[in-house]
């Protein structure tokens, strides 16, 4: 590099004279990366330097009076959002206040669609444009190496990731996995167990598994290894073996507690989740992202783990049973004291449908809002979970238990369930029908699972909810369009349910959980059709896949077919963010008031007809590119690494984010770069509002390809670490009045061994 030095413009740097640069620690300020605009390759930061440039003062007036008037048009248009939480988390909802399970599914983010006004065009268009072009963002955002992949996870949840995620990484990418950062469900999991000591969270994952009633597989994992594994029948225990296989080698050794229910089983109250979160955020999480240095491994087994030969026996449990009890009363425990499900009133209280619905049909454009059982106080009357379960094993404090799924307020862990690993319901291509040759209906059988019935409680369950409105004579709303000239004036109308009978197919095949009375009841009540096989649903475009005692098993067999599939989950599973509303499935409400048009649009109109088959197709293609048993283990992977660091007495100092061998410590922690407040252009030329203040700068190896570009030797260049962005980055500056620029090198930085 040459010692003259240079100026250049847009993404290139300043070539520094061949002196010795210094800089104040003290004077470092950093400007706010703006995540939605397409930055140059190399993001500056500016530094101050100990002198000013010189400048005429009429010049230097002209310049201060131009900036304020573009400040003061900037802040009239544009207000500065308040600082949230310090430290960020993947749900931005969540910033300002600790989050609650229900609120910790990112899901669906809500579309940019007001409820009241449906505009022009058919609301599901809106809905199906809207997603698909969000969609499309999320698949072209992914990282592409694993830098990017590192700085993406610090830029979610503000702290370094797990040891071996480099492992992970690799194992990711040898298995063309299609989503490298959408993890966050797994960050929302394990918040909470971040405000629990890793000796505790040890405990009770082995006081679980000591008491045999309590229903749960476990997994001794020992360098390496599975030991032990035991608690359940065959298949599902053969299937956990099968998942663990190809990974186990890179995690640490831990006892793993699995839930064989389909229901859920951990539930906190309300305020005991909320100390544990802010704990989690605002101390145990903060403290592991400031650690000085960070160790790519887990440390060595703690001395309170066994060998692994044997369970610990355990005379008493937390667990309590209540199956065929209502479990509302639990359910709404974590809810926040001000939410409809917490309302103390012995009347009618209204579910939050804004949060969810759109319209006056209530089309669903945030599956996450919808699910959330804090603001729908309706599913203690209409979910058979909720009525009277039929199994039902719960604890009330903070224990490690994963499951194959969850209503929004437990606290369970959520995984890949094995019942997909292991291929229980199949899809068989030649069996399907391609799309014109399938019938115009929409289709479904099953049994009366959901829930148990007694007393008539399948009255209050969802399977027969359903079945039953969409079997009614009543009348319907459906949409009509009124406009003139070409433009499209869709409007609600009621019209008898019966004009659309023959477009509907649903009738339960079995009636089973019940008492005696309750099952006649149900067989003289419903229409009940001959057992159907599995292929015989191939025949049908639509088919209509609900919630059994918890998850649907045959969800993905449906995506992965050629018909358009429709989903009314409350449960939540691991695939919230892989699996797009509008454009892999149409979600529906257990209200029901969208249904008869949900289909009547796709069934009947010609631009539903094209968006019907390609939602399909997308479905389809999707689900067959993201739902193999690779991307179950690589999602699974993930969160036992995840799990590994948690349980780790040495938690906040392990992690594969940095390669230095010390990182400068903040004396004042600030933003971070996903906060969003700042622009990038605020202060293009000096300092930004804000400073992040360090004690000291590093040194970076002279050897590195970054150092080379910067600074001719013997002047190596510095490096800081600013909370939020990419772990590398150097100091580039040019002596006496000139302006001292930090920028990151992300595309030609060569990480030392």
């Amino acid at each position: 590099m040459s010692g003259n030095t240079r100026r250049r413009s847009g993404s290139t740097l300043l070539s520094p004279q061949p002196h010795k640069i210094r800089v104040e620690p003290s004077n470092i300020s950093f400007l706010e990366e703006n995540e939605h605009s397409h930055l140059p390759s190399f993001t500056a930061l500016c530094l101050r330097t100990r002198r000013r440039m010189r400048l005429r003062p009429q010049l230097l007036v002209f310049v201060a009076l131009v900036l304020f008037v573009g400040c003061t048009i900037f802040y009239l248009h544009t207000p500065l959002r308040f600082l949230g939480a310090e430290y960020p988390s993947a749900d931005s909802s969540s910033k300002k206040s600790p989050i609650t399970p229900s609120s910790a599914a990112p899901g669906t983010a809500a579309l940019t669609i007001e409820s009241s006004k449906l505009g022009n065009e058919h609301p599901i268009w809106q809905l199906v444009k809207n997603a698909e072009q969000e969609f499309e963002k999320v698949t072209k955002g992914q990282s592409k190496t694993l830098q990017e992949a590192v700085a993406e996870y610090r830029r979610r949840y503000g702290i370094p990731p797990p040891p071996n995620f480099d492992k992970w990484y690799e194992f990711a990418k040898a298995r063309n996995v299609q989503l490298i950062d959408d993890y966050d469900s797994i960050y929302h999991s394990l918040t909470p167990f971040w405000g629990l000591k890793p000796k505790t969270i040890r405990n009770r994952a082995q006081e679980a598994l000591g008491y045999d009633p309590n229903n749960l597989i476990g997994v001794l994992i020992r360098k390496g290894k599975i030991k032990k594994l035991d608690g359940g029948v065959a298949w599902h225990m053969e299937a956990l073996r099968g998942m663990l296989q190809s990974f186990q080698k890179w995690l640490p050794d831990m006892d793993l507690c699995f839930n064989i229910h389909d229901e859920p089983r951990v539930m906190l109250q309300y305020d005991d989740l909320s100390r544990l979160v802010k704990s989690a955020r605002e101390v145990k999480m903060p403290a592991a992202n400031a650690a000085a240095k960070h160790r790519n491994e887990f440390s060595k087994a703690p001395s309170d783990l066994s060998d692994g030969s044997r369970f610990e026996d355990v005379k008493t449990t937390r667990f309590n049973v209540f199956a065929h009890q209502s479990t509302w009363t639990h359910s709404k425990m974590s809810c926040p004291p001000d939410s409809p499900a917490r309302t103390l009133g012995d009347g009618p209280v209204e579910d939050n449908t804004n949060s969810y619905a759109l319209g006056e049909l209530g089309f669903v454009y945030n599956k996450t809002a919808f699910s959330d059982i804090c603001q729908s106080p309706s599913f203690s009357q209409t979910y058979g979970f909720f009525d009277r379960p039929n199994a039902f094993s719960l604890v009330t404090d903070l224990f490690p238990v994963f499951s194959a799924s969850k209503p929004s307020s437990y606290c369970d862990i959520v995984y890949p369930s094995p019942w997909y690993w292991d291929g229980k319901v199949t899809y068989n291509d030649s069996a399907d029908f391609e799309w014109t040759e399938k019938e115009d209906k929409f289709y479904w059988r099953g049994s009366t699972t959901g829930g148990f019935s007694r007393n008539g409680g399948w009255r209050r369950q969802h399977r027969q909810n359903i079945v039953k409105k969409i079997n009614a004579g009543d009348q319907a709303k459906i949409l009509i369009d009124r406009g003139e000239d070409g433009v499209e004036d869709w409007q609600v109308k009621q019209t008898p349910r019966t004009d659309f009978k023959e477009l509907f197919d649903v009738h339960f095949s079995h009636i089973g959980q019940c008492d005696p009375e309750d099952c006649e009841a149900q067989k003289t009540f419903f229409d009940i059709k001959d057992k159907a096989e599995q292929k015989d649903a191939w025949k049908y475009k639509y088919l209509l896949d609900m919630d059994g005692n918890a998850f649907s098993g045959r969800f993905y067999a449906f995506l992965k077919s050629r018909s358009l599939v429709y989903k009314m989950a409350v449960f939540r599973e691991w695939h919230e963010e892989w699996l797009k509303p509008w454009v892999h499935y149409i979600p529906l409400s257990l209200r029901g008031d969208e249904w008869v048009e949900a289909v009547r649009w796709f069934a009947g109109e010609p631009s539903g007809k094209k968006a019907a088959e390609r939602i399909a197709m997308q479905g389809r293609e999707w689900s067959n590119k993201v739902l193999r048993n690779d991307d179950f283990e690589v999602y699974f992977f993930r969160l036992l690494l995840e799990y590994g660091r948690l349980v780790d007495d040495n938690r906040e100092t392990i992690g594969a984010a940095s390669t230095f061998e010390y990182l400068p410590a903040l004396i004042n922690p600030v933003m971070t770069a996903s906060d969003g407040n700042l622009p990038l252009s605020k202060s293009e030329f000096g300092p930004g509002p804000l400073h992040c203040i360090f004690n000291s700068s590093i040194p970076y190896p002279q050897t590195s390809n970054l150092s080379s570009k910067l600074f001719n030797p013997p002047n190596p260049a510095r490096v800081v670490v600013v909370k939020g962005f990419t772990d590398a980055w150097g100091i580039e500056g040019v002596v006496d009045e000139v302006l001292v620029v930090l920028a990151a090198v992300e595309s030609e930085l060569q990480w030392p061994q």
